[in-house]
């Protein structure tokens, strides 16, 4: 008799809202499948990346994603009459916007044009407790690939966030959810796409509760689907293309309390550095917008001016990751005060072109830029501390380079937990979380109320969905 009315009790409870239930752990098992969904739709992104890569940069442009400004190589190659000479390389001026156009106008043709803008598009979704239709799916991610990966210097975590939310939005009409499950599965998705394609699934957890604020606030009911969606993703995305980190980065140790002043001193840079950054990328696109030719045009001229500048700079074409790893090496540099000087000119032209290759109107992502930017200034100013300081502070640029990082990104998207977690997951390095916190809690405090997105608000309370 006791075991019965237990029995009939713990099955009341586990049917019941509370604690471990078959209502609570519906979330987990969709956010699952939104994981498990955004892991494939990653999959087949990226290995169409690769494909763009392999056959048009390398094949066609005949372009090496190997950077020299460790060397002080600023213009690599661009001195060389053979260089100048070559008909594969006078093609890095053209394929940028014929990418970017030939995005746009699938774009416009295939998609609605307020759900084409990446992050900035979800976080809208968000907010305003729209989905995101299916045809986004292969629209954005055909789109992406032919801008940036003809070399138009953006990033792709842009579009596979968008695809991620869109893949939350496809398994909220499934299931015909509420309006709160169906925000809570958008979330889910677009962490699960950044867990993936950066091989960071804490960082992608977190992303997908900060995302959408420009102040320390989060939504707090994303954080568990978000934590689920960015395992299953990571896990799938892993087991095609490998579980080891993004890149490779030399042994560095915070050892030395003195360091913090030079990181304080860094953390001001980056904040002048990411307002730069914000202020020309808001530039370009108003003076785009304002303009009465057709998009296409607007795109084309974007591309054109990213193309000349590849050209001269080709280390700022796509997404200018192999700049990302030259600045982990640059504790091995052969030319230290021409190699500060690369990675400050890299800095200012990857933000020009940037800004003229998303701000026209082209399919790409502003955080990968921004961590290629980051990684510039923090190595510049590393290089630029050692030179000037007693050895015994022991600065690492390497350590200054993945610092910078994470300061770029708290600062510019308005992210710092995620960055201080991303940085460390990217390099396989978690030994600098102390100087990486300090550095970028002042760098985000420094930039309030600046965002590359305008689509975030400053707290809850600014959100229609919390009036």
């Amino acid at each position: 008799m006791v075991l019965r009315r237990l029995s009939r009790g713990s099955f009341k409870f586990f049917l019941s809202g509370h604690g471990m239930s078959v209502k609570t752990g519906k979330y987990v098992a969709l956010a699952a499948l939104v994981g498990v969904l955004v892991g494939f739709v990653t999959v087949a992104f990226y290995w169409m990346i690769r494909l763009a890569k392999v056959y048009v940069m390398e094949g066609l442009a005949r372009h090496s994603f190997q950077s020299t400004l460790p060397q002080g190589e600023i213009l690599r190659g661009f001195w060389t009459l053979e260089s100048l000479m070559d008909p594969h390389r006078w093609l890095l001026v053209f394929l940028p916007a014929a990418g970017a156009v030939a995005g746009c106008l699938l774009i416009r043709r295939f998609a609605r044009v307020e759900h084409a803008r990446g992050t900035d598009s979800a976080v809208r979704a968000f907010h305003r407790g729209e989905t995101i239709s299916r045809g986004v799916i292969p629209v954005k991610s055909v789109a992406s690939v032919l801008t940036v990966g003809f070399g138009g210097s953006a990033g792709y975590e842009g579009p596979v966030t968008l695809l991620g939310a869109a893949c939350g939005s496809v398994v909220n009409r499934w299931f015909n959810l509420d309006k709160r499950a169906a925000r809570i599965l958008m979330a889910a998705g677009l962490a699960a796409g950044i867990a993936a394609l950066f091989r960071a699934p804490f960082a992608g957890a977190i992303f997908g509760a900060e995302i959408f604020y420009s102040s320390s606030d989060m939504e707090a009911d994303t954080i568990m689907p978000s934590v689920v969606a960015s395992v299953m993703s990571h896990t799938i995305f892993s087991c095609f293309y490998g579980w080891e980190p993004l890149f490779a980065m030399p042994e560095c140790r915070f050892e030395n309390w003195l360091r913090l002043m030079p990181y304080f001193a860094l953390a001001f840079i980056v904040a002048l550095s990411a307002r730069f950054y914000i202020s020309f990328f808001r530039w370009t696109e108003r003076s785009f917008s304002a303009s009465s030719r057709p998009v296409w045009v607007r795109v084309a001229v974007g591309g054109l001016v990213t193309g000349v500048l590849g050209f001269i700079f080709p280390d700022i074409l796509g997404s200018s990751y192999s700049v990302i790893q030259a600045s982990f090496n640059a504790g091995q540099v052969t030319a230290p005060s021409l190699t500060v000087i690369g990675f400050i000119v890299f800095f200012v032209v990857k933000v020009i072109a940037t800004s003229f290759t998303v701000g026209s109107g082209g399919s790409g992502g502003l955080f990968a830029p921004a961590l290629a930017c980051g990684g510039a200034v923090g190595a510049a100013t590393g290089l630029f501390f050692k030179s000037v300081l007693p050895a015994s502070v022991g600065i690492h640029p390497s350590a200054f380079a993945l610092v910078g990082m994470a300061a770029f990104l708290a600062s510019s998207i308005r992210v710092p937990l995620t960055a201080i977690v991303m940085v460390a997951e990217i390099s396989g390095n978690h030994e600098l979380l102390l100087p990486t916190m300090w550095t970028c809690c002042i760098a985000f405090w420094l930039n309030n109320g600046w965002s590359l997105y305008r689509s975030q608000v400053h707290a809850r309370e600014s959100s229609p969905l919390h009036y």
